[in-house]
């Protein structure tokens, strides 16, 4: 009798364990200064084993990247269909700051690596930021139709409010300090939703 539910084969776990293994060093010493014997010596493998499971280094990369910009995505889509209000964008900012943060090894190799090797930037641009601004495009047109967002380019929107999503992944590195306060993330987030909402012009 065939039992359902069961624990991941040894093969997924092998894997996971590859590509946990490649995120980590990939955005700690690089896609190049990476060596697939450092890559099986990390994931507790054989160098052979790597092969078994990927051709090569590169398939490796582009394996990390899509699958955490997937998570990502799923993430992303979760927060909007879940969105109490269209104007709770400082709740959706907040938490991508946090998950962002969490996720920092897989965002390097994403923004690093993705300039230096063509076919992992295209993978990304159509596996995921394609979906995700159809998906925001999508959500601000709604938005538009209930005459809830004066009437714009929903493309123009969406790809500006994933602007924005980016950069408050990102506050913890760049425009925030790494050891940011929860208070302070909580403004950062506010800040970016209200300019999002309400532009920088001063009100006639």
């Amino acid at each position: 009798m065939r039992i359902f539910n069961s624990p991941p084969s040894s093969e997924a776990q092998t894997r996971t364990r590859i590509l946990d293994a490649a995120r980590r060093l990939f955005a700690s010493q690089g896609f190049d200064g990476t060596t697939t014997r450092d890559l099986a010596q990390a994931a507790g493998v054989a160098e052979g084993t790597l092969f078994r499971h990927f051709p090569n280094k590169k398939a490796i990369l582009v394996e990390v990247a899509t699958q955490g910009w997937v998570d990502i995505l799923t993430d992303l889509l979760t927060e909007l269909s879940e969105m109490g209000s269209y104007k709770a964008v400082a709740q959706v900012m907040r938490r991508r700051m946090w998950n962002f943060h969490k996720n920092a090894d897989l965002m390097r190799v994403c923004f690093m690596e993705a300039q230096f090797h063509p076919d992992l930037r295209d993978r990304i641009q159509s596996d995921v930021i394609v979906k995700m601004t159809d998906v925001a495009e999508a959500f601000f047109q709604t938005a538009m139709d209930k005459g809830i967002y004066r009437q714009m380019d929903a493309t123009l929107v969406a790809k500006v409010f994933l602007g924005m999503f980016a950069v408050a992944g990102f506050s913890n590195n760049t425009v925030m300090e790494p050891d940011a306060s929860p208070q302070q993330m909580q403004a950062m987030a506010e800040g970016l939703a209200d300019i999002f909402l309400n532009g920088v012009l001063a009100k006639e």
